[in-house]
This record gives structure tokens, sequence and C-alpha cells, in this order.
């Protein structure tokens, strides 16, 4: 019989890190069907809870980025904060964290000591840097992962400023790399003989993933001598890929790289003779030719309106897309049909729109979160579980350990 549950049922990870790169590496978990417990300071403060926008008094990134989470406080500064942290993580396979380097080592919380108390522990460190370098004890956020990486050097027009986009892209790719190295890290200790399952320390350096998605950069300046530079929307290395403007004012990436597509692309524009010119024979003449190949299909793109170039480009078999807002996404029939957006119960904004788990599983209910935790929310049931009674959560909670 078919197991119906979510390949990280059973999987209970601690994240105790803060915004958003080391966290979205535990909900991604969870989307998986990991069960993730969110540990904040007593009275909140973590910076994702003020980001913009704020609706209510409640930070609409908190409520979706850390979704299908419970909610524990706990200053594990204070002496009976890292005792009751010691017992907690007994019970859980994953800790993740992102403080600066040797910050849990001072508050007592070395590697040694979590594994003295749970050698089955995996520990995601999720830093700027990583944990050795001249670098590591520096703060860092996502657009410095960009920027350092060398992603902002590529992103802008050629004549203008580097620029990044209005998303911490950079934190989104440290948090994909971090799901994927906790994935790994389980397979690894799960392998083991049940008796003798050791975890491991990942040392994840967000600027360090985003050069790893810069893959043939470091080859190309080596064997060229020089350094991939911004180029706006258009391609650089395959022709013609860029982005059109309609005569309605709608904007279209078109990518017709091939020389078969871009044959089609041809007929589609009703233009045999760019098909048949040899300055666009091929992509590297396409790519040397590319400012007069790019204004014919500019030229083209604005004598139509939106509705019927896309249809001439589908008739014809040309990848393209509108380029979509929020609104065009949400709207689109195809993420209609295959329910690309769920539903977050949030007991303070109602119900939040937000992007299905990704990927799917097939013939396999994906988990229905809810929105991200209030601050302590499930304290009274999971410290109960640890034996603490009503009188002494009431007591470490006056004293600001809970």
């Amino acid at each position: 019989m078919q197991r119906q549950g979510y390949p990280l049922e059973g999987v209970r990870i601690l994240d105790m890190a803060t915004v958003l790169a080391a966290p979205f590496s535990a909900t991604l978990c969870g989307d998986l069907g990991a069960d993730v417990v969110k540990l904040e300071l007593p009275g909140g403060g973590d910076t994702l809870r003020s980001l913009a926008p704020v609706h209510d008094g409640h930070a609409v990134f908190w409520k979706t980025a850390n979704r299908g989470k419970q909610g524990i406080s706990l200053d594990v500064r204070k002496a009976e904060g890292r005792t009751l942290f010691l017992r907690l993580i007994e019970d859980f396979d994953v800790l993740v964290e992102n403080f600066r380097t040797g910050t849990l080592d001072r508050w007592g919380l070395d590697l040694a000591t979590l594994h003295a108390r749970n050698p089955r522990l995996i520990v995601l460190r999720l830093t700027g840097f990583g944990q050795t370098g001249p670098y590591a004890r520096r703060p860092g956020f996502a657009r410095i992962f960009e920027a350092m990486s060398g992603f902002a050097h590529l992103t802008g027009e050629a004549d203008g400023p580097p620029q990044h986009m209005n998303y911490p892209l950079g934190d989104a790719v440290a948090g994909l790399f971090g799901a994927f190295s906790i994935a790994a890290a389980l397979a690894e200790r799960n392998a083991q003989p049940p008796g003798e399952r050791r975890g491991m320390e990942i040392d994840l350096s967000a600027t360090e993933a985003m050069l790893r998605l810069l893959d043939p950069l470091a080859a190309e300046y080596q064997l060229g001598g020089q350094a991939r530079s911004r180029t706006g929307s258009c391609a650089g290395y395959t022709a013609p890929s860029n982005v059109y403007r309609t005569r309605d004012g709608a904007w279209l990436t078109v990518v017709a790289t091939g020389d078969a597509i871009f044959a089609r692309l041809c007929q589609a524009m009703d233009r045999a003779d760019l098909a048949a010119d040899p300055r666009f024979a091929d992509n590297a003449a396409r790519i040397r030719h590319l400012q007069a190949l790019d204004a014919q299909i500019v030229q083209w793109c604005a004598g139509l309106d939106c509705a019927q170039a896309t249809a001439a480009l589908a008739a014809h078999d040309i990848p393209f897309s509108k380029v979509c807002s929020a609104e065009d996404a949400l709207q689109d029939p195809h993420f209609v049909e295959r329910g690309s957006f769920i539903t977050l119960p949030d007991p303070d904004l109602g119900p939040l729109t937000a992007p299905a788990p990704v990927p799917r599983f097939t013939g396999r209910q994906a988990p229905s979160p809810r929105s991200g935790p209030a601050t302590g929310q499930d304290n009274a049931r999971i410290y109960a579980a640890l034996g603490l009674d009503a009188q002494q959560q009431e007591r470490l909670r006056r004293e600001g350990v809970i």
C-alpha cells in the first residue's frame, strides 16, 4: 500500500533562527511534512515581525515565511533557559540557527554540548560567510550576499549601476540550500544503524550559496579574462532573449535561442527575410548582431497589442510569457487549475494567500499549513510535555525565561 504522508513526516525541527534565510529552510522542510517549532525570545523582537508591509500591526512577511510552525519563547542566554533548551533539544532531529559565528558557544550551547544531550541532532548553521575565514563574524543580509557573490554585478542596464531587486533573493536562495542540506544530512544519518545514528554540523554560507548559482562565471573569467557584466534584460549568451513592450503597454519575455525556434519566430513575425539573413544564421551570429535583431523584434511587438502578440507566439510554439505581477499570477488559469496558491488560516488577518508547497509528490496529500505563529503561542503545551506545570511556567514567564 502506498504511504500517503509527505517525505519528512516524523522529522522534528527546532528553528531558533531570525529574519528569513535560515527560517525559510525550516519552513520548506515543514512544507514537506516536518514538524517545525519556532523558538523566539520572550516578547518577540525578530526583525521579520516589523518588515513592510504591516497590516493592522501584523507583518505579512512573518505570517507567510514562518507558515506551518508552532511557536515557543525561550531566552537561552539565561541559566534556566539554557537548561530548558538542552532538555527540549533531546527530542528534535534538527536545530536551525543563524547567529554570528561563535554565539551559541558563548552561551554554553556549543556543538559538543548539544551532541552530548542528543547525538542524533543535525545542526544547520546558516550565516552570511560561513563558520571560518576572515569574514566569519561579519553581519550579513541578502543584498550583501548578492553583491559579494557577483550576482548584483550582472543586474541592471549596461550603462547603469548594479541593481538589486525589490525582494531578498539572497535569503531565499540560502534557504533553499539550507532545506536541501537538511534533507541530505537526514538521509545520511538515517542510513546508519538505529543505535549508531549521529548528527552532523552543516556550515552554510549564504554568500557561497549565491556563488554556486553562478555556475560558469569563474571558469568563463579564467579562460577569457573578462568578467560577465550587465546587459539589462537582454541575455548576453544567447539570442534573441529579451523583454519587449507591446502596443498596449504589456511586457513580454521572448526566448527564441535555438535555430529552429528562431525560424519559427520569424514565421510568427512574418519575416522570412530574417531567417535567411546570414547575420542571424546561428546563435553566435545572432549574438554578434544582437542590436540589429532586437530592433526588429521591438518594432514587431510595438505594433501589436499583447493579445495579438501572444496569440502569434503561441501559434508558432515560441517560449514566451507576459511579465506578470502578483495579480496576474493569481489569475493565471494554469496556476488556478493546478492549485499553485493555497490559503493559510490566520487568526489576525483572516485567510492569507500563499504559494503552494513545492514540489508535489504524486499520490500524496500536501500539508495544509497555517500562518506563522504568535510569539510563544504553544508554550503551555510544549513545556507541559517537558513536565513543567502551570505554576512553574508562570514563574518562568515572570522571570523572562519563557
